[in-house]
C-alpha cells in the first residue's frame, strides 16, 4: 500500500471513530489526510471501499486469533483473567468507537461481518475452554455457549462503558475489573 492510501485509510477510519460514517465526507477525509479529494477518488472508488481496506488492517481491527487463547493452565480463575485481560488489551475504546460509527445503515452490511469477528473467536475460544474444563471435571455446568457469552458480555460491556464514558461512569480501573468480575463468576459456578 502507498503513503497516500494509507494516509486516506487513516483519517477516514480516525474521522468515523470520532464522528461516525455518516457525518464523515470525502471532504473531510481530504483535509485531515492532507490530500486533494480528488486524489481519494483515484485510489478508492467509494467511502465504502477506504473503510473495507481499513477494516483488513490490525491498526483498525484488533487481532484477536484462537491461538491467542492456546496456552491455558486449566485452572479457571488464572484463566479467566487471562482471557479477559487479553480481550480489553486487543479491544480498545478506540476499536469500540469505531465500530458504533460503522453501524450506520449504508455501510453495515459490509462491516457487520468484520466487526463481529472478534466476538465470534472470543466465544468460541471460551467455549471450547469451558467444554474442556468440564472434561477434565473441573466445572459442571454444560452451557458452554452462555458461560461464554457471560464473560464475552461482562468483557466487553467494561471496554464499552469505557469507551462512551471515561471514568465518569465509573473509576474502577481494569485490573481491578477482571479481578472483582472473575471472583463473582467463580462463586456463581461454586457448588
Amino acid at each position: 500500500m502507498d503513503e497516500t492510501s494509507q494516509k486516506i485509510i487513516d483519517a477516514t477510519m480516525s474521522l468515523i471513530r470520532d464522528k461516525g460514517y455518516m457525518a464523515t465526507t470525502t471532504k473531510d477525509i481530504a483535509s485531515t489526510a492532507k490530500v486533494n479529494e480528488c486524489t481519494i477518488f483515484r485510489k478508492f472508488k467509494r467511502k465504502k471501499d477506504i473503510v473495507i481496506e481499513g477494516m483488513s488492517e490490525e491498526r483498525w481491527h484488533p487481532n484477536i486469533s484462537p491461538e491467542l487463547f492456546e496456552n491455558m493452565t486449566w485452572e479457571l480463575e488464572s484463566d479467566l483473567v487471562f482471557f479477559m485481560k487479553t480481550y480489553l488489551e486487543h479491544v480498545t475504546p478506540d476499536f469500540v468507537k469505531l465500530s458504533i460509527g460503522l453501524r450506520a445503515p449504508q455501510i453495515y452490511e459490509e462491516t457487520a461481518p468484520l466487526i463481529m469477528k472478534t466476538p465470534q473467536v472470543f466465544i468460541v475460544s471460551l467455549q471450547d475452554y469451558f467444554r474442556r474444563m468440564y472434561e477434565l471435571g473441573k466445572i459442571d455446568n454444560k452451557d458452554f455457549e452462555c458461560l461464554a457469552m457471560t464473560v464475552l458480555s461482562a468483557t466487553f460491556g467494561y471496554t464499552f462503558l469505557k469507551a462512551s464514558f471515561d471514568d465518569s461512569l465509573s473509576g474502577i480501573s481494569q485490573q481491578e475489573y477482571i479481578k472483582k468480575s472473575v471472583e463473582l463468576f467463580l462463586k456463581g459456578l461454586e457448588k
